[in-house]
């Protein structure tokens, strides 16, 4: 039997929550719907980090991030370590990957000076871009297009304007001041064409990852996205007071943010909602024309095709913008899969992790397993019907050593800790408190529920942390 392709289209800083299959009605995701309706759902997948670096240092290793030690920044030497990728490469699959990899510091130079590292990861064919605003000062085959049609110069003054000391607020950004097509996300959907159209061939599976740069922002979607959306329809972001004490993660994030994102009205909130709905709406579209590519050459039959983020968008929740914290909005991540010709429209509430999604990568490209990874594979659940069980409680770990934080979620509960000291930061009932307004980690009757948590359950998954280089 020919075995399948495999095409992991992976967004970055993607609410799990705002696509019309997960019940938004105000979302337009045809294509990411149409995924959905012929494949399974996960909506209980948390990320690795609620930050983009260390989950992609997760996602191409497979490790916890206590594992691999990319807490804050990429270390490009642990591509020298496991990678999920070379392994599929070695299982015989033709690799590659196009858009933001985000597995080195941005700075000066190009992405192709980067070429090798990608080759190490294990990537035959890399055509690389960064992320929007990384685009200010690196170059990549992105900016050379857009040197090419005379637009470089529009592109980077948006970019100033958006990133300097006098940012305008996130309902305030205006739109892209480029073309629709020289958008970076419609150019790296452009380059997922391409790569299908120089490397899918009978003759050897392939394995392709499609990293978009958006919906992180700015939401800069172009004009035509904006006015899909009224913003008088977007539901307010979580804004309910809260009780308990305030996690350091939050009160920091908070002391660094603009006065005015937590004294915004009603009327702003829901311009700066319908501002990322468009860039939904445009990441969902290049997600289309990767379909079509697939349609056009034959490939839909014989092709998984995989859809997840990097971490989410706080979106104004809790009075919070972007990520580093364990808030839902920032951890809870899409996950979709859909296999060769399609199937049946599942979805289960089972707790699941990025690393489970690479565990599922290497079991059906039928590569060897990576070591030491709490990955388990969810195959079984996507051939035999799914369940809402799959393992008892994930990670989620963020910080800058010696200041480091874990995050566990069980079926019920989240708990989250300075992972140094152990000690209890924070203490959600998820059953009883989706929105997460009440941290209970002080309350006398959920003293026993944290400490057996602790011992039983988080110190045991994390027993090969190491602090010593601390």
């Amino acid at each position: 039997m020919t075995r399948p392709n495999i095409v992991f289209i992976f967004s970055d800083q993607q609410r799990a929550d705002t696509m019309g299959y997960a019940g938004d009605e105000v979302a337009i995701t045809p294509h990411l719907d149409r995924l959905a309706l012929e494949g399974s759902v996960f909506t209980r997948c948390l990320a690795s980090s609620p930050v983009c670096m260390t989950t992609r240092a997760s996602v191409m290793s497979g490790l916890q991030v206590h594992q691999h030690g990319v807490w804050a920044f990429a270390d490009p030497g642990i591509r020298f370590g496991q990678s999920h990728v070379r392994n599929i490469q070695a299982a015989g699959y033709r690799t590659g990957v196009v858009g933001k990899t985000h597995l080195w510091r941005h700075g000066d130079g190009h992405a192709r000076d980067h070429l090798e590292e990608m080759a190490d990861w294990g990537f035959d064919d890399a055509r690389e871009t960064t992320g929007p605003s990384e685009s200010v000062n690196t170059d990549s085959i992105y900016t050379d297009y857009l040197a090419e049609k005379g637009l470089l110069a529009t592109h980077r003054n948006y970019l100033n304007l958006y990133l300097n000391s006098q940012r305008p607020l996130p309902w305030e950004l205006p739109s892209s001041q480029l073309p629709t097509e020289a958008h970076l996300d419609m150019f790296i959907a452009s380059l997922a064409e391409d790569w299908l159209h120089d490397n899918a061939s009978e003759s050897q599976p392939f394995y392709l990852q499609v990293n978009f740069g958006g919906p992180h922002d700015p939401w800069d979607s172009p004009p035509e996205y904006r006015r899909m959306y009224n913003a008088d329809d977007m539901v307010p972001s979580i804004g309910a007071e809260q009780s308990g004490p305030v996690s350091p993660l939050v009160a920091l994030l908070k002391e660094h943010a603009p006065a005015k994102l937590y004294q915004m009205s009603r009327a702003e909130n829901q311009v700066m909602k319908a501002n990322y709905y468009a860039k939904v709406t445009l990441i969902d579209d290049c997600v289309g024309r990767v379909i079509d590519a697939l349609e056009s050459k034959g490939l839909m039959s014989n092709t998984w095709i995989v859809f997840s983020a990097d971490h989410g968008e706080m979106l104004g929740d809790h009075g919070l913008l972007a990520k580093k914290n364990f808030y839902e909005g920032a951890v809870n991540v899409p996950c979709l899969f859909r296999p060769p010709g399609g199937g049946d429209s599942r979805q289960s509430r089972a707790l699941m992790s990025h690393l489970d999604i690479v565990a599922t990568l290497i079991d059906i490209a039928g590569a060897a397993e990576l070591k030491k990874s709490d990955g388990r594979v969810l195959r079984p659940m996507l051939k035999g019907g799914l369940q809402d069980t799959h393992q008892p409680a994930v990670l989620s770990e963020l910080g800058l050593p010696p200041s480091v934080y874990t995050m566990l979620r069980t079926d019920r509960y989240k708990l989250s800790i300075d992972t140094r000291s152990r000690a209890a930061i924070d203490l959600y009932d998820m059953q009883e408190d989706p929105d997460e307004l009440h941290n209970l980690v002080n309350e006398s009757d959920y003293q026993l529920i944290k400490s057996d948590l602790i011992e039983n359950m988080l110190n045991p998954m994390i027993s090969d942390l190491d602090t010593s280089a601390w």
